[in-house]
């Protein structure tokens, strides 16, 4: 059992992620259904579920709320996602093959993985207003200063061997770095990049706390606002499997790009 380089048959693994969710959902049910937990403070699964029914078509307004609610803040993600691969993986690149580039940026980079970035909401406030480019700013913020450090140090953990195997054969410096160095770090860049994206959806509902008129961390604020707990139930799972379905997107993009990774 405590083998950490045992493989888990598909069927196995199933079972036990089955099986805890399962424990959890009793549990709960068990909590909520008999009163020991008051409905403002833990709703009841059923609830939950009715609550999900209902923002999901509201027939008064003949509109899916939640529907709405997900795409506004799906393409918040995906922006500020674009923007940190775009920025970040280059800069990443850059300090990882040059000493100086790192030394000079790592002062600027480095103290940022500690900080809390929350605190610079009212900064961007202050500068950007409470538009969409706030809101952008502030996923962007939140995952490049995980992006570019990891990303550095991809390509610092490659064998220096491939660098000088390159050289040997006649590259440049930075063709060494390019094209021997960095194809051997791209699978780590990639999980960079999926664990950058999924801090965006840890930070979607601070990022729609401040005059977001649509998207899940609206819904959630309206429904705390109201007490109706089973609705912030509903956006807070409903943010976690968005959450998971991008990281599992974003695995399986990676193993069809690095096969050799995952056969590794």
């Amino acid at each position: 059992m405590w083998n950490p380089y045992a493989p888990l048959e598909d069927a196995t693994r199933r079972g036990l992620a089955v099986g805890a969710a399962g424990s959890v959902l009793l549990l709960w049910s068990v909590l909520s259904g008999a009163g020991l937990v008051t409905p403002g403070k833990l709703p009841a699964p059923w609830a939950v579920g009715s609550a999900f029914l209902r923002l999901a078509w509201d027939a008064d307004r003949g509109e899916s709320l939640l529907l709405t609610a997900t795409l506004y803040s799906t393409g918040r993600v995906l922006l500020a996602g674009m923007l940190v691969v775009l920025i970040g993986v280059p800069v990443g690149v850059l300090m990882g093959a040059s000493p100086k580039v790192n030394a000079a940026l790592s002062p600027l980079v480095d103290p940022f993985r500690s900080a809390p970035i929350v605190a610079v909401l009212p900064i961007l406030v202050m500068w950007l207003g409470i538009g969409e480019s706030m809101k952008i700013s502030f996923l962007f913020l939140g995952a490049v200063v995980y992006l570019v450090p990891m990303v550095r140090d991809a390509l610092q953990s490659v064998p220096s061997t491939y660098w000088i195997s390159a050289r040997d054969l006649g590259a440049t410096p930075w063709e060494a770095v390019r094209l021997s160095v960095l194809p051997v770090a791209m699978p780590r860049v990639a999980d960079a990049v999926i664990v950058s994206v999924s801090i965006m959806w840890t930070y979607i509902t601070v990022a729609e706390y401040v005059n977001a008129e649509r998207g899940l961390g609206q819904l959630i604020q309206n429904a705390r606002r109201f007490s109706a707990m089973d609705q912030v139930f509903v956006g807070i799972f409903v943010i976690v499997g968005l959450a998971l379905a991008t990281y599992q997107a974003m695995i399986a993009l990676k193993k069809k790009l690095y096969p050799w990774e995952v056969a590794g």
